[in-house]
């Protein structure tokens, strides 16, 4: 079943590159208590992904920082370690918290995963945009198709923050 507005998020833990490698992040670090702006992409370096998807929330993430989300995330069902060298080309300044969700435990649990396989990528996340208040989902905006990256843009999602919150 896919998550929707109004539910929780459901308890996981995402991967994070620390300063002495990798480490575990759960999904109550990220969220509890906090208004986060978090988008997941199919993969690092895939085209939209890297050319579009991830640069738009870097250069919106003042906006959004001044419309009062406390944290901007990305989701990946990519290994800590490609996250963490594709964050490091695209994320300037760290503003984005990358999160890995390398097994796709979290994608899976709220049924926002995708079976890329006939294109070599395997399990993957849905593009999507979520706007989240202490855990609770107040946006939630999926793409039909992978290449789409309208409903989950930043500028979509600067533009539904003030009704949401």
């Amino acid at each position: 079943m896919t998550i929707k507005v109004g539910d929780k998020l459901p308890d996981g833990k995402f991967k994070v590159m620390g300063k002495d490698g990798p480490a575990d992040m759960s999904v109550s670090d990220v969220f509890a208590g906090k208004k986060v702006a978090v988008f997941a992409v199919p993969g690092a370096y895939t085209p939209t992904c890297h050319k579009q998807h991830m640069p738009g929330f870097v250069n919106r993430f003042d906006e959004l920082k001044g419309k009062g989300i406390d944290t901007v995330a990305c989701v990946a069902v990519n290994d800590v370690f490609v996250l963490d060298h594709w964050s490091s080309e695209v994320n300037p300044g760290g503003k984005i918290l990358i999160l890995s969700d390398g097994s796709a435990d979290f994608t899976k649990a709220i049924g926002l995963d995708i079976d890329l396989g006939p294109f070599g990528l395997g399990i993957r996340s849905k593009r999507y945009a979520m706007l989240v208040d202490d855990g609770v989902v107040k946006v939630l905006n999926v793409e039909d198709a992978p290449p789409a990256h309208d409903k989950s843009s930043a500028e979509t999602m600067c533009s539904l923050v003030d009704r949401a919150l």
